[in-house]
């Protein structure tokens, strides 16, 4: 069982440390406001990865899978979602810390925003689907569990942290340049990875 949840746990670091779309919303979101406002986005972008990692060591991977067309609409859906949400994010007026404080009527917003890039992010389904999916495949039982409580652990840790590392860049820079920067990084990065998708269809 340790063998398992320890397979879990480095496979699912692998898999979430490198940019991606949510990352950098959810690391965003903690510069511009207090850690504890940033919590509806944590547990939303938690949730999300939750249900997904669920869904794959439950077999819907394998069948995914079988059917080819089934991951050329995730991929071909994935690249207009990918190319628009880039250009909303390079448009994105930045807020400051203080702007962040007094957008109440935003969370909501912020929430099916958040919704959006976690269940229709095409690497979150390719990864959970293709990679987390097909590995739990070897565990049964209480090593399958093992597995996947420690993808999912990592995933709510890595949300955590990168929402307090942001809000502990955002508090020293209230002028709101660094997140302008990061929003521009974050299109750049959903660009590329629209890109990625095209080339490896």
């Amino acid at each position: 069982m340790f063998a398992a949840f320890a397979h879990g746990f480095i496979l699912a670091i692998g898999l979430i440390m490198p940019l991606g779309v949510q990352n950098f919303f959810v690391f965003s979101q903690g510069a511009v406001r207090r850690f504890g406002r940033a919590l509806p986005i944590v547990v939303t972008a938690g949730v999300c990865d939750t249900l997904l990692i669920l869904l794959a060591v439950s077999g819907v991977s394998v069948v995914v899978l079988n059917f080819e067309w089934m991951k050329t609409v995730l991929v071909v859906l994935g690249v207009l979602f990918l190319l628009y949400m880039g250009y909303k994010t390079w448009r994105t007026k930045p807020e400051t810390n203080r702007e962040g404080e007094r957008a109440e009527s935003t969370v909501s917003r912020l929430i099916g925003y958040t919704l959006m890039i976690s269940i229709l992010n095409p690497h979150a389904i390719l990864d959970t689907i293709g990679l987390i999916g097909t590995s739990s495949l070897r565990y049964t039982g209480t090593a399958k569990i093992a597995f996947t409580s420690a993808c999912v652990l990592v995933s709510w840790f890595w949300f955590f942290l990168l929402a307090a590392a942001g809000h502990l860049l955002g508090s020293r820079d209230p002028s709101g340049r660094f997140v302008a920067v990061l929003n521009r990084l974050s299109a750049v990065v959903m660009w590329a990875a629209a890109v990625y998708l095209v080339f490896t269809m």
